[in-house]
C-alpha cells in the first residue's frame, strides 16, 4: 500500500512524515490548508486512499493535541455538585457536509472558550447519510485541525437504539449488531455512547418497575460490554434511556425503577464497573418536530419542570442529570430555560440539517425532491402536503447525494458554514457554555489512545436498514 500511502501524503500537503504506524506533523500550517482533501477522500473513496486518509488525520490529531475522550469525569463531577449548573452540554449531530459544520463549531467555541461540547450520530443517522464512525470522528477530528482547536474533543454514539421489530424477530442477532456497532465506533474514537433500549419499554404491564425491567437489564449489559473494550485508562461515559422521544412524558417512579434495577443488573454483570453517567427522559419533544401543511414547524411544550425534578432525582444517583432530546427546532428563546431546568445535555440536529437544505441551490434542491419522489413515495401518509413529505424525507437523501454536497461551489459551502456559525452562537450564548475549558481541564485527563491501522484498512461495514430507528 506504499503507493496510497505515498499518494495520500502528497494530498496533505507533504505535512506528514510516516515511519511505520507512527505519525508525525512536520508542517502543521500545510497540514490545516490541505486538511480538507484528506476528508474527501475519507467521504468519497474506498479501499486504502481512504483508510490512509482516515487514519493519518487521527494520528495527527493526537500529535497536535486533539485528543478524542470521555465526558464520564466532567459530569460525575457535577453529579457530586463540583462543578455550577450553570451549563447544558449541547449534543451537536452533524448530519450533511459535516466536516464544514465541525469547523463552524470549532470557530464558535473558540471565541468564547467554550469546551464543554459533544459531536455525535445516531445509529440512524450512520445509515441514511452514509458515515460510518471511522468516517465521522474523520470529519470532526480534521475540522479541529483545521481550524487550530487543541484540547479534548467528545465524540459520541447517540440513540445507539435496539430496533424492537428486529428483537422480536432474533434478540440475540439485533444485540450483537449493537455490539458490533459499538466496538466499531470506540475504535474510531467514539469515547461516549448512549444506551437505548428504551424501546422494549413495556407500558402495557401495570408495574413501573416490571415496564423498566428488560430497558435495565439491557442497559447494564452494554455497560458492562462497553467496560470490556474500552481502552486502558478511558472510562466511556454511558447514558441511559427511560422515555422514548414522543411519547408521555417520563416519571420519578421510572427513572428510579430504572435506576435501581440497572444499578443491581451492572453489579450482577461487572462487580465494581462505573455506571451511567446520564439519563435521557421524555418531556414532550419529537425528534424533527411536527411539521404543519405548509412546511413550518408548530410549537412544542416542553415541560422544564419534569427536566428540572429529574436532574435532580438522578443526581441522587451520582448522575450529572437529565438529558434532552429532540430539541433543535424549539424557538431560540427556549435554550436558556434548558439551564435553567438543571439539565445536563441537549441533543440538537434537525435545524443544522434545515439550514442545508435551505441554503443549497434551488436546482439541486429539485433534484434531492425528485429523488425523494422517486424512492420514497411509499412514506407519504395519507393527506401529506408535499412540505411536509419533503421535510420528514429529506434525510434520507444525505447520504445519496454526499459527493453532490462536496462538490458544490465554495460560496456556497461557505455561506452554509457562516449560517452554521451564526447559529451556534447564539445555541453556545444560551445554553450557557462560554468559558467551560476551565472545568473541562480541570476533570476531564485526556488519554492518547493510538488508532490501530488494521481498524482502518479493513473492509468497511455495510449498511442497514434504520427506517425504524430514532435520530
Amino acid at each position: 500500500m506504499a503507493n496510497e500511502l505515498s499518494e495520500i501524503m502528497a494530498l496533505a500537503g507533504n505535512s506528514l512524515r510516516v515511519e511505520g504506524t507512527t505519525v508525525n506533523v512536520v508542517d502543521e500550517s500545510a497540514l490545516r490548508a490541505n486538511i480538507g482533501k484528506l476528508v474527501e477522500v475519507s467521504a468519497l473513496e474506498t479501499g486504502a486512499r481512504q483508510g490512509w486518509a482516515r487514519y493519518l488525520v487521527r494520528a495527527a490529531a493526537l500529535e497536535l493535541g486533539v485528543t478524542p475522550s470521555s465526558i464520564h469525569e466532567l459530569y460525575m463531577a457535577r453529579g457530586r455538585g463540583e462543578v455550577p449548573l450553570t451549563f447544558t452540554v449541547p449534543a451537536i449531530n452533524l448530519r450533511a457536509l459535516s466536516f464544514d459544520a465541525a469547523k463552524a463549531v470549532f470557530r464558535s467555541a473558540g471565541r468564547i472558550d467554550a469546551c464543554a461540547l459533544i459531536f455525535e450520530i445516531a445509529r440512524s443517522e450512520i445509515g441514511y447519510t452514509a458515515q460510518r464512525p471511522t468516517e465521522y470522528a474523520t470529519n470532526i477530528l480534521a475540522a479541529a485541525i483545521a481550524e487550530g482547536y487543541r484540547g479534548p474533543v467528545f465524540i459520541q454514539g447517540d440513540h445507539f437504539q435496539v430496533s424492537p421489530s428486529r428483537y422480536a424477530n432474533d434478540p440475540e442477532a439485533e444485540l450483537q449488531t449493537l455490539r458490533d456497532l459499538t466496538r466499531e465506533a470506540i475504535a474510531a474514537g467514539f469515547f461516549n455512547i448512549d444506551v437505548d433500549t428504551s424501546t422494549l419499554v413495556d407500558i402495557s404491564l401495570p408495574d413501573v418497575a416490571d415496564q423498566q425491567a428488560l430497558n435495565s437489564s439491557l442497559s447494564a449489559m452494554f455497560t458492562a460490554y462497553i467496560r470490556g473494550i474500552e481502552p486502558r485508562g478511558v472510562t466511556v461515559s454511558v447514558g441511559g434511556e427511560i422515555g422514548e422521544v414522543g411519547k408521555e412524558n417520563s416519571t420519578e417512579p421510572e427513572l428510579r425503577a430504572y435506576m435501581e434495577q440497572f444499578n443491581a443488573e451492572l453489579q450482577k454483570e461487572s462487580p465494581g464497573a462505573a455506571g451511567l453517567s446520564k439519563i435521557s427522559i421524555q418531556t414532550g419533544t419529537s425528534h424533527g418536530g411536527v411539521v404543519l401543511p405548509d412546511g413550518s414547524i408548530a410549537m412544542v411544550k416542553v415541560s422544564f419542570d419534569t427536566l428540572r425534578e429529574l436532574s435532580r432525582v438522578a443526581r441522587d444517583y451520582g448522575l450529572a442529570g437529565t438529558v434532552q432530546h429532540g430539541a433543535s427546532t424549539l424557538p431560540e428563546d427556549a435554550f436558556d430555560k434548558f439551564v435553567e431546568a438543571e439539565a445536563c445535555e441537549v441533543h440538537l440536529a434537525t435545524n443544522f440539517q434545515n439550514m442545508f437544505f435551505d441554503h443549497i441551490p434551488d436546482e439541486f434542491r429539485k433534484e434531492i425532491y425528485a429523488y425523494l419522489d422517486a424512492n420514497y413515495a411509499h412514506e407519504r401518509k395519507p393527506g401529506q402536503t408535499d412540505e411536509q413529505f419533503y421535510y420528514k424525507t429529506r434525510k434520507r437523501a444525505v447520504g445519496a447525494f454526499k459527493a453532490q454536497s462536496y462538490a458544490l461551489p465554495a460560496d456556497v459551502k461557505a455561506g452554509i458554514g457562516a449560517a452554521w456559525e451564526a447559529k451556534f452562537d447564539d445555541l453556545f450564548r444560551l445554553l450557557g457554555v462560554a468559558n467551560t475549558r476551565q472545568y473541562v481541564e480541570k476533570f476531564v485527563q485526556p488519554v492518547v489512545v493510538q488508532p490501530n491501522l488494521d481498524d482502518y484498512l479493513g473492509d468497511e461495514v455495510a449498511g442497514e436498514d434504520v427506517s425504524d430507528l430514532a435520530d
